[in-house]
């Protein structure tokens, strides 16, 4: 498993689901109220605070998406859009058979997640979306990852870069060069043309009634923060957070800020 506990106190366990004829890698920790949070497109990180802190509050499923590194990607080579991949992982929520999850999806994973949540807003009881892809940006763009390294981009995303060396290390290591390069020849078939986003998606958002909390790095070089606003524009009840001094990959920069936020959200939720 990638994701390792940084308390010893945290038990990550493993699952397999079958859906749409294929197999889907969950990572489950906690227990109490579901909550599931949808991964970004450079996949789990191998250690992360914010979903250790989150899995003491409720119980946590970490999936990893179809088709990308340790989601068996030979079995997902059928899938050509991000809404597809929204309508496998909807059917995930049915396939664990839980009651009104709260939906936490951060950067890829949020676009994900806002799929998810237009086709079945009823099922949720909140949905939370941190620096969400997903949006067509009106003044800026969303960094193209195509045009460098795996190794750059990973660094793009955040704003301190100790925090990415303690992370990753200084000296990126060939496993995890290989699951990013992985992740990004699916995202490339998912989401190349157009380019990280869905145009439709503002629209459809219209209609989604469940609470939502919107959250943001200031900093963030990779989605603009112009798409916050956006997001938060598009659903009827939601709320905007934005993190000073904080890149795109906020749940490992800014993890108590983070799970501060979402706790709170989820409290009047």
């Amino acid at each position: 498993m990638m994701t390792a506990a940084t308390d010893s106190r945290v038990g990550w366990n493993e699952q397999t689901v079958e859906v749409c004829g294929g197999p889907l890698h969950i990572a489950v920790a906690g227990s109490g109220r579901p909550i599931v949070v949808l991964p970004r497109d450079q996949g789990h990180p191998p250690k992360t605070e914010f979903l250790d802190q989150l899995a003491r509050s409720g119980e946590v499923y970490y999936p990893w998406l179809a088709g990308f590194h340790n989601g068996f990607p030979d079995r997902w080579d059928w899938l050509t859009n991000v809404r597809d991949l929204a309508i496998v992982h909807r059917q995930m929520l049915d396939a664990l058979g839980l009651e009104r999850p709260v939906l936490v999806g951060l950067g890829f994973g949020g676009w994900v997640a806002a799929e998810i949540a237009t086709m079945a807003a009823p099922s949720l009881s909140a949905l939370v979306l941190v620096s969400a892809m997903g949006i067509k940006p009106t003044k800026g763009f969303i960094f193209d990852q195509f045009l460098v390294s795996t190794a750059h981009y990973a660094r793009t995303k955040f704003r301190d870069e100790d925090t990415f060396n303690e992370i990753y290390g200084a000296e990126t290591s060939f496993e995890q060069l290989e699951a990013w390069e992985t992740d990004r020849e699916m995202t490339e078939r998912l989401a190349w043309k157009p380019y990280m986003y869905n145009v439709s998606l503002p629209r459809l958002l219209s209609g989604v009634d469940a609470p939502a909390l919107i959250l943001w790095g200031e900093q963030d070089e990779v989605v603009p923060l112009e798409c916050a606003e956006i997001y938060k524009d598009a659903l009827s009840q939601a709320t905007l957070t934005v993190v000073p001094d904080c890149g795109h990959e906020v749940e490992l920069e800014r993890p108590e800020r983070l799970l501060g936020a979402v706790s709170s959200f989820l409290g009047r939720a």
